[in-house]
């Protein structure tokens, strides 16, 4: 093990010099909230991922939420079902219920962390509307299946791709590979905005129905809003049948999410360097997956497949059955060592007391409450390098050295 103590922080937040002068401006002009930064971030990231459009919101979650919400435009009703897998972010249930569906969990593969498509079919009923698989980890869900299943049944897909930044199935872009795809753009992901989340979809009228619902199911839905980017006169504003604002119309039920410009403004920085951010990154999860092997059997993790991109998120590790340590001895051994860690979530229905009113019980999600009691997850972010992987690796392997006398 290196003798030189190392700090391994689990995340870190890039501000470039030209967020700080967008930001200086903002500031100056006193236009705070959604206007013509947080438009240009939009049409940055469309581009980046090559969709027609994105719709910024103010979290990961909104994302889900505003994008599963979209379904009721389309004959969705209240308590319909929405499946998702069991195992994830606690916000990918929340976003469910806040869009006013029912989650339908189910259980993961161990090996790839997401949901298992082999009991997708089972879950079906005839009040399920779509299918949201979660890319855990930037691991690719198993979309050629879960699109498949989808197409035979005529559900939705929505992507939630919370932690898939840099992350490909088959060529395309996670998030992608679905009707919407929902990202997370808080501190600890590969493009940030601080807190913040962004939908993207091809399809114009999903996106026009997004920008109804983040802010308060307004009339006003404009991909760029003259008003709010240009401070110009309107035409559109009083042009309705009646001669009312359109902006106090209220065409759906919606919410208050908005991204701010201050927000746009350091995401606009990532992605100037987002190119390298997402080459660090990768550098470094692939490194420390590729020397993970060692440690078997008492210590595994994800691997790269043919036709996968793992998005660059983290480090998982779940301890298994032949340890002799609890999750708790590991972390907290890693914490001693300067190593920073993270649980590996937990299974929502089973593990997450709010979910308790829908009546799962513990063991009908094995690999999910097993990962939930037995993982954990550490940084690969771009403020470190392969010195801090391989102090991570050596790490491991004084531990379970230690253990093994």
């Amino acid at each position: 093990m290196t003798k030189q103590k190392l700090k391994v922080p689990f995340g870190t937040v890039s501000i470039t010099e030209s967020s700080k002068e967008m930001v200086k401006e903002i500031l100056e002009t006193k236009r705070l909230s959604n206007g013509k930064y947080v438009s240009l971030f939009e049409e940055r990231f469309a581009r980046l991922m090559g969709v027609k459009e994105a719709v910024a919101v103010s979290s990961g979650t909104d994302a889900d939420i505003l994008a599963l919400a979209v379904l009721h435009d389309y004959g969705a009703k209240r308590n319909d079902e929405i499946i998702v897998p069991a195992l994830s972010f606690v916000s990918t249930g929340h976003a469910v219920i806040h869009a006013g569906f029912k989650p339908v969990f189910v259980d993961v593969c161990r090996d790839t962390l997401n949901i298992d498509p082999a009991l997708i079919e089972d879950a079906i009923t005839d009040k399920t509307r779509a299918i949201m698989p979660v890319h855990l980890m930037g691991k690719p869900a198993a979309m050629d299946a879960i699109n498949k299943i989808a197409k035979k049944y005529g559900l939705y897909v929505i992507e939630d791709a919370a932690e898939a930044h840099g992350g490909a199935y088959k060529g395309k872009p996670l998030g992608t590979l679905s009707d919407m795809g929902a990202f997370s753009l808080y501190v600890a992901h590969i493009i940030t905005t601080a807190e913040g989340g962004i939908v993207i979809t091809d399809n114009e009228d999903y996106a026009e129905i997004l920008r109804s619902l983040r802010s308060h199911g307004r009339a006003c839905k404009c991909k760029e809003c003259t008003i709010n980017t240009n401070s110009a006169y309107c035409k559109k504003r009083f042009g309705g049948g009646t001669g009312d604002d359109i902006r106090f119309i209220f065409e759906r039920i919606g919410y208050s999410s908005k991204m701010n410009e201050i927000e746009a403004a350091i995401g606009l920085g990532n992605m100037e360097i987002y190119a390298e951010i997402v080459t660090k990154r990768r550098s470094n999860l692939i490194y420390a997956l590729d020397r993970f092997t060692p440690f078997r059997p008492f210590l595994t993790t994800i691997t790269e497949k043919a036709g996968e991109k793992i998005g660059p998120h983290a480090i998982p590790i779940i301890i298994q059955e032949e340890a002799s340590f609890s999750r708790n001895d590991l972390a907290g051994y890693l914490e001693k060592n300067g190593i920073e860690t993270r649980t590996l979530f937990s299974s929502m229905p089973t593990q997450c007391d709010g979910f308790s009113y829908l009546g799962y019980k513990p063991g009908q999600f094995p690999v999910a409450e097993y990962i939930g009691k037995h993982g954990l997850h550490i940084g690969v972010h771009q403020d470190i390098g392969i010195t801090e992987m391989d102090y991570v690796l050596a790490t491991i392997r004084a531990f379970l050295e230690a253990r093994q006398r």
